[in-house]
């Protein structure tokens, strides 16, 4: 059976791998099957060598001359991530660059031979290694469990091992430095950062480093320059990433170079991308005083088994949710319109009949976080206290960045020395003395309130800042580290009080649960019927590497951006359709929407419909927040189809099927049911009906007639 399965999923892209743990042999697959074996460091070579390794995934130090990655395999293909050595970081110190660990002496860096290794000799010029250390994995922020999410551990299981090396001989002595890697149980995926501890009688200026070099295999081998490169098949990414809904715009650290030691590659010119850096764009350019510690941003890899589109996302979203798992957090959420006490106690009692969990009071409600007067934190903090007397939590917006404060605390553009030309024309500096206040007041308002939801617009984008006035950084060399040190450190704060954060950027690796799903906004002002099938199109598009709970959508209740009645749903009661189609759409695909407007129903009949859908959505909820497979994309020429499946569950898979056409639908539906975890056979019913038994075939589909009504949707549980 274990030989037939590997047979059929290599038909259909999904690979299976064959790891050696500890002298046993795995053969599932680890999107699947739970991997139990945990992460195991060991040495090797009478202590020359050390190996961390989870089974999926191994990485090999040699520790004699010096520390250096010799060994980085992909244990699922059996292939070599990397074709040679290189320095474990670089940094440069007061001007002065030093290497990090790494070894001299490779003759051939198209590949690396193990017979090499032994004759190679350390930089003396490097830091050397001295000691190391094995440990637990260790948290990267406190995350206060509030509301529902998936029961997830954290910290993730794993086991970290970290490198100690000191400065070259009679250099920085009494200054160390330690390269840090995490590994993490049952997914192919490490993480790498590196400390500096300043043990000296003075302070020294970290200008700027490379934190991870990988002189990885070349995936493609050209030998012209194409216009666009093929990378390396591994997922590289960073807590240092702004200004992006998804990891390929917000990521800031990551880059593929040329490697100019690989002089035998076929490309004529010596470009192919072969050599990942993981570095800042600019700086940090910070001061470490005696006595004190800094930490580089922390870099995660996650190494691929398969080039399939939804394999290689599933892998990221399960990424995701190791090591942001408070993305899992999905609460039902109301915009209210208005934010004086009578509106906002309305929306609070409507969202507890019906069954919302979260009010949030919208840009233009007239909520301002940054009023600390003290009657205002008084009503505030009143009506939060009612909100929780009725189980729904509360808060609310602010703005930060892409307004004008002043040209004191504005960004300063280098290139003009004036304020204008940030990323929204003009921000305010982080570090200014805005900048520090705005976020004092937040925190106090936090604190006073009891509030517990921030909705942050306009995130700190990443704007540099050349002024040498700001009390916050020293200057445009230190402005971004300085501010997103700010931004990130105030994250932190939040998801330690169990402030949920509503972010429309790529905060998710510092404590933000939710961004957009990805929606162009005035489109929300198009008439209502072409809303719902692009409102579709942006859940079935934004899911491939986001999870179901990390993007919201939005309904325009009332009119937002223009676009007049033939856009809205007020009143209702009145289009019941366009309502109920919203409402099947965001919770039948687990993502939650921006329900923004006064009240959520208006009628009786209004009421029965909403809480309809948020106990449909609850009754299933664990499938819904679990992973999308695309089955069908919506185009309004047929129906479309997502399946959620979770093989952990009872219920292994959710299929929901929308009819956008003016007609009832008689067809066969195939559902791929790989990632349910069923093989042979599967109990199928659609909504409440009775299960009926279906055959999987050597593929692992099956074939469900569907009869669907015009404009309406259905779903099928797989158990």
């Amino acid at each position: 059976m274990v030989q037939e399965r590997q047979l059929l999923v290599a038909k259909v892209m999904f690979l299976i791998f064959a790891g050696v743990v500890d002298g046993k042999t795995i053969d599932v697959d680890w999107l699947v099957t739970p991997i139990q074996e945990p992460v195991r460091i060991e040495e090797r070579l009478d202590g020359r060598e050390i190996v961390l390794s989870n089974g999926l995934v191994s990485r090999t130090f040699r520790l004699s001359p010096n520390a250096a990655t010799v060994g980085y395999d992909n244990l699922m293909t059996g292939e070599s991530i990397i074709r040679a050595i290189k320095p474990e970081a670089i940094i440069v110190l007061d001007g002065h660059k030093y290497e990090v660990g790494g070894l001299l002496g490779q003759v051939e860096y198209a590949y690396l031979s193990e017979a090499w290794i032994d004759s190679m000799s350390s930089n003396p010029d490097a830091f050397l290694f001295k000691s190391y250390e094995i440990g637990k994995t260790k948290e990267r922020l406190i995350w206060k469990r509030k509301r529902y999410s998936a029961d997830l551990a954290w910290p993730p299981p794993g086991a970290s091992l970290t490198l100690h090396f000191e400065p070259p001989l009679n250099k920085l002595d009494g200054l160390t430095l330690s390269v840090h890697y995490e590994m993490y149980q049952g997914i192919p995926l490490l993480s790498k950062w590196f400390t500096i501890q300043n043990n000296t009688n003075k302070a020294v200026r970290l200008d700027t480093f490379v934190s991870e070099i990988l002189a990885a295999v070349e995936y493609e081998s050209l030998v012209n320059v194409p216009e666009r490169w093929e990378y390396p098949n591994i997922h590289v990414e960073s807590d240092y990433a702004f200004h992006g809904d998804d990891p390929k715009t917000a990521n800031k650290t990551t880059y593929w170079v040329p490697d100019p030691q690989y002089s035998t590659q076929v490309n004529y010119l010596r470009k192919t991308p072969v050599m990942l850096e993981s570095r800042l764009p600019i700086g940090p350019d910070v001061t470490i005083e005696p006595g004190t510690k800094f930490e580089s941003f922390r870099t995660f890899e996650l190494v691929h088994n398969s080039t399939d589109r939804e394999h290689k996302g599933l892998a990221v979203r399960r990424m995701y949710r190791t090591i942001a798992p408070w993305a899992t957090e999905n609460p039902i959420i109301m915009h209210v319109r208005h934010a004086d006490p009578k509106s906002v106690s309305l929306a609070i009692d409507q969202c507890a009949e019906v069954g919302f969990e979260m009010v949030i009071m919208t840009f233009g409600s007239g909520f301002n976080m940054e009023n600390i007067n003290p009657e205002y934190l008084m009503q505030i903090k009143e009506l939060a206290d009612y909100a929780h007397s009725r189980s729904i939590e509360l808060g609310g917006y602010s703005l930060l960045a892409s307004r004008r404060i002043s040209p004191e605390h504005d960004v300063i553009n280098p290139k003009t020395s004036k304020t204008g030309g940030a990323i929204f024309g003009n921000s305010p500096c982080l570090c200014s003395r805005w900048g520090e206040a705005y976020f004092a007041k937040l925190r106090r308002f936090i604190e006073q309130t009891g509030i517990d939801v921030l909705e942050h617009d306009g995130s700190y984008p990443g704007d540099v800042c050349a002024s040498t006035s700001h009390p916050g950084h020293r200057g445009l060399a230190d402005s971004q580290w300085k501010q997103w040190k700010k931004i990130t450190d105030f994250y932190k704060w939040c998801r330690a009080r169990g402030v949920y954060l509503n972010v429309p950027d790529w905060y998710f690796l510092n404590g933000s649960s939710k961004s957009a799903m990805g929606y162009r906004e005035v489109n929300w002002s198009l008439p209502r019927e072409r809303q719902i099938i692009l409102g579709r199109q942006n859940i079935f598009d934004g899911t491939w590497q986001k999870t179901p709970s990390m993007g919201w959508m939005f309904v325009p209740l009332v009119e937002y951006h223009g676009g007049g009645a033939a856009a809205t749903l007020e009143p209702l009661s009145e289009h019941l359709d366009a309502y109920e189609a919203h409402l099947a759409q965001n919770f039948g695909s687990g993502v939650q929407a921006c329900y923004r407007g006064p009240r959520l129903y208006d009628s009786e009949k209004t009421k029965e419909l909403v809480k309809g859908w948020v106990d449909f959505y609850k009754r299933y909820r664990s499938i819904l927040d679990s992973d999308i497979i695309h089955v069908r994309r919506p185009d309004g020429r047929d129906v479309d189809c997502i399946l959620h499946v979770n093989p952990l569950l009872k219920q292994k898979g959710i299929a929901m099927v929308y009819n956008p056409l003016d007609r009832t639908v008689n067809k066969e539906l195939k559902l791929p049911l790989y990632n349910t975890g069923l093989t042979e056979t599967a109990l199928i019913r659609e909504q409440n009906g009775m299960a009926k038994k279906y055959e999987l075939d050597r593929h692992y589909n099956v074939k469900v007639p569907i009869r669907i009504a015009p404009k309406s949707a259905t779903w099928f549980v797989v158990e």
